[in-house]
C-alpha cells in the first residue's frame, strides 16, 4: 500500500514563451499554485507519511528562493534575459526549455524534487506528481508512474550493476 500527501505552494512569477503565436510572447506574470504530491509506503509512529511542515520548508523554501517574485525564462531567450538583467534589482531563473506550465512542472519534477525529497532522512518517500496551476482555470500535471517498489528494484539493480 502507498499513501500520498500533497503540499500546495503559491507564488508569483513572470515569464514569456519564446516564439509563441499570441500574447504569451510578451513578458507577463501569473499567480501560480503548485501542488507537490509525495508518496510513501509507511507512516511514522504518529501516522504520517512525513510532516507537512517538512514539505513546506523544502518546497516553499525552494520556490521562495528561486521563482517567487522573479522571472522564469528559457536559457535560449537572450532578448528577454537581457531585458530582465537591465533592471536592478532583478530575480532571474533560467530553465533549459520554454517556461510553459508543462515545462515548469516537468522541471520541478525532474530536476528539483529528487534532491529535495532525498534530503528528508528517515523516510521512504518519492515524488508522485507535480501539478502547476498557471491560472485558476488551467494547469499542467507531471506524474511519476514508477511505484515505490519498482523504484526500489530499479535502484537495487543499478547498484548491483555498479558493483559488477
Amino acid at each position: 500500500m502507498s499513501i500520498t500527501i500533497m503540499r500546495q505552494v503559491k507564488f508569483c512569477a513572470g515569464h514569456r514563451l519564446l516564439n509563441h503565436e499570441a500574447k504569451c510572447a510578451n513578458l507577463h506574470g501569473h499567480n501560480y499554485l503548485v501542488e507537490f504530491h509525495v508518496t510513501g509506503n509507511e507512516v511514522d509512529s504518529l501516522g504520517r507519511v512525513v510532516d507537512f511542515s517538512v514539505l513546506n520548508k523544502l518546497f516553499k523554501g525552494w520556490i521562495d528562493e528561486n521563482w517567487d517574485h522573479g522571472f522564469v525564462l528559457w536559457d535560449e531567450d537572450q532578448n528577454a534575459i537581457d531585458a530582465i538583467r537591465s533592471c536592478q534589482p532583478h530575480r532571474l531563473y533560467l530553465i533549459p526549455y520554454n517556461p510553459t506550465a508543462e515545462n515548469m512542472a516537468r522541471y520541478l519534477m525532474d530536476e528539483i524534487c529528487p534532491g529535495l525529497i532525498n534530503s528528508i532522512k528517515g523516510y521512504d518517500l518519492r515524488m508522485k506528481k507535480v501539478v502547476l496551476w498557471e491560472t485558476e482555470n488551467a494547469y499542467a500535471e507531471v506524474t511519476n508512474n514508477v511505484s515505490l517498489n519498482q523504484a526500489d528494484a530499479l535502484l537495487q539493480n543499478a547498484q548491483k550493476a555498479l558493483h559488477n
